[in-house]
């Protein structure tokens, strides 16, 4: 029988007494601010450019600890540096979050990817919780306005797909709002949360789950039927873990 109390006191220990310290010592870039992600066993740096996805994760997380485990002044220190690398660096000033930047916070990558504006939203949502900044707030409220903007074309210009030929949706965009919906939901409007979250279940449960094969598919034609083509044969347990 598997004990779940020793299995919770197991991962609560690897996280605080291995994984966070690690990455608050070796990740912070004390000369231009955000996070170094690509990190060797030792914790030197590889490679310097700075995945915004990645950015928004780390202020989340650190911001989480401080808002959920403890109030440790490091922590909120760690949250708050990388957060403001990201309204400085992170987006184009009407909050389309780019890919990719250099070390130093120019752009690399345009903002063709949305789980840059997931990832940011959830971060400035965690950071203005523990800050209190009516700032971080209003950039998390803007940010998830603009995902609802693009959800139906998430990718814009970007997108590399000839339209008509094999129209399809994905499962991803509505797993993560499940998730971004509940980080930001006291920034955001009730009636509008309300309406978020109750898409997401309708898509998870009635498009993407099908019960004939007893499992989450990762994309549907975009009538929601099932697409006998590669994509169309896809899973991905880990989109399905989060969404549930």
């Amino acid at each position: 029988m598997i004990d779940f109390k020793q299995l919770a006191c197991l991962n609560r220990d690897e996280l605080l007494e291995n994984v966070v310290p690690f990455w608050l010592t070796h990740s912070q870039d004390e000369r231009y601010g955000g996070y170094f992600t690509c990190l060797d066993r030792g914790g030197d740096v590889y490679d310097t450019d700075k995945f915004v996805w990645l950015q928004g994760r780390q202020v989340w997380l650190f911001s989480m600890l401080y808002n959920q485990v403890e109030k440790r002044p490091k922590w909120l220190e760690c949250a708050v540096q990388g957060a403001e690398f990201l309204r400085k660096h992170g987006h184009d000033g009407n909050y389309n979050w780019y890919f990719s930047l250099t070390r130093e916070g120019r752009p690399l990558v345009a903002p063709y990817n949305i789980f840059s504006y997931t990832f940011a939203t959830m971060a400035f949502a965690q950071a203005a919780l523990a800050t209190g900044s009516d700032q971080y707030a209003e950039i998390a409220k803007r940010t998830f306005a603009r995902i609802l903007e693009k959800r139906d074309n998430p990718k814009g210009p970007w997108c590399k797909t000839v339209p008509g030929t094999r129209d399809l949706k994905d499962f991803a965009l509505p797993m993560i709002l499940c998730n971004m919906a509940l980080e930001a939901e006291q920034m955001i409007d009730p009636a509008l949360l309300d309406a978020t979250i109750r898409d997401c279940i309708h898509q998870v449960m009635e498009v993407f789950y099908r019960g004939e094969l007893g499992l989450i598919v990762e994309n549907v034609a975009a009538d929601g039927e099932l697409s006998d083509s590669f994509e169309g044969r896809q899973i991905n347990p880990g989109h399905t873990l989060e969404a549930m």
